[in-house]
Order: structure tokens, then sequence, then C-alpha cells
């Protein structure tokens, strides 16, 4: 028993320093200074407890460019639509678990372990800051576009663009699409979002499972 115990508390010491070392050493090593260039563009990173996403505002390019939403049912021409609402995730979990009472043991292990992976996108209206869950970011219009083609690329393509899970959605207002990589406890929805600022020029930390550490390593490195 004294071994285990011994054990378990080395391997939370491990994870500690993991996860603080992940947080302060920046990535990439050196700021580009490649976001604040040109028109700025401001996007918002949304946060729960175990979760971020992110919040790129509605205009006539982003309709365009993300015109399968409409195709798959998305209200996004509503006036009253001012963001796109992007995030990626375990598939069982992101769309088994809408709310926190209809927590499973199964989805969770798949989670912890391995799965495929989905984006969820949704519309929302005024986000407003400032705001304790909401952090804005302006991007020069390179850092913007580099963005956008992150997220695009995490949509798994089928013959007619990205593949709609039929029946997935929460309710009227977001939907469930297949999505690129595979999702476990190391490569999660926080270290999405932060490869995806990353590619618009914004450091994070080397490592971010949290949204948590992740919000600090932005702070910190930006």
């Amino acid at each position: 028993m004294k071994r285990i115990i011994r054990f378990a508390g080395v391997l939370l010491l491990a994870v500690f320093i993991t996860v603080v070392l992940g947080t302060l050493i920046p990535r990439p090593l050196l700021q580009s200074g490649e976001t604040g260039q040109g028109p700025l563009r401001r996007i918002l990173v949304l946060t729960n407890p175990i979760h971020t996403d992110i919040a790129i505002p509605i205009d006539a390019e982003m309709l365009e460019r993300f015109d399968f939403l409409r195709t798959a049912g998305l209200p996004v021409d509503l006036s009253e639509v001012r963001y796109l609402v992007f995030g990626w995730g375990s598939r069982a979990f992101y769309i088994e678990t809408p709310t926190w009472s209809q927590l499973k043991a199964v989805p969770v292990l798949k989670a912890l372990s391995l799965d495929n992976s989905t984006m969820h996108v949704e519309v929302a209206g005024a986000i407003p800051e400032p705001n304790p869950v909401v952090a804005g970011y302006d991007l020069g219009e390179d850092g913007f576009q580099r963005l956008l083609t992150f997220i695009e690329e995490s949509f798994r393509q089928g013959a007619n663009g990205p593949e709609l899970i039929e029946g997935a959605a929460y309710g009227d207002y977001d939907a469930f699409f297949e999505a690129n990589g595979y999702f476990n406890a190391l490569v999660g929805c926080n270290t999405w979002t932060a490869g995806a600022l990353r590619a618009a020029g914004l450091q994070t930390g080397w490592w971010n499972p949290l949204p948590v550490t992740l919000g600090y390593s932005l702070r910190l490195h930006n």
C-alpha cells in the first residue's frame, strides 16, 4: 500500500510540474509580432471550467466562407446573430453531455483515453466585455485569416464538404460536425484552442490542457 501511495504521489507531482512548465514556457518561444499588423479583427475566447471556444464576429466574409453552416440548418442570417462560436472536442463526451446532469461514465472514459473528435458550432448574439469568462484578442488580417484556415481544416471533409452529424445538436442554434484528429487526455479541446490561437500569431503555454492554464499563459505571454 505504501508503494502505491508513493507512486501516486510521485505521479501527481510529475503532472503538477508538467502543467506548470507547460504554462510558463511560451510556444512559440519567440513572439512573431504579427497579430497587430494592419486593420485589427477582434476575436473572443470563451471559457467554462473544462472547455474553451473561439467566437468570431459574423460578417459577409464569414457567411461566405462558412456557407455550409447555413446548408446544415444553422440560423446564421438572423438579425440578432453576432458571432459564430467554434469548439473542438471528444465526440462521445461533447454530444452526449449537453448538461452536467447528463454526465455518463462511458463518454468520460472515452475522453480520458481515446475518442473520435467533433467540431461544435453555434450562433450567438452580443457577448459583453469585460467578462470573467470572456477574453478578447485583436488580430491583424494575416493572423485572422490563418485562424480561419486552422478552423476550416479542423472539419473532416466528405464528398460534399464538412460532414454534419445528424440529430446531435443541443437545440436550434448549434450543430456538430465530424472533425479531424483524435481526442485524449493530453490532446483535448483546450490544446485545440491553443493551437488555433498560435496559428493566429499569439503565444500560448507549451501545453495547456485546462482553461485556467491556457488563460494564464495567454495573459503572461501576450
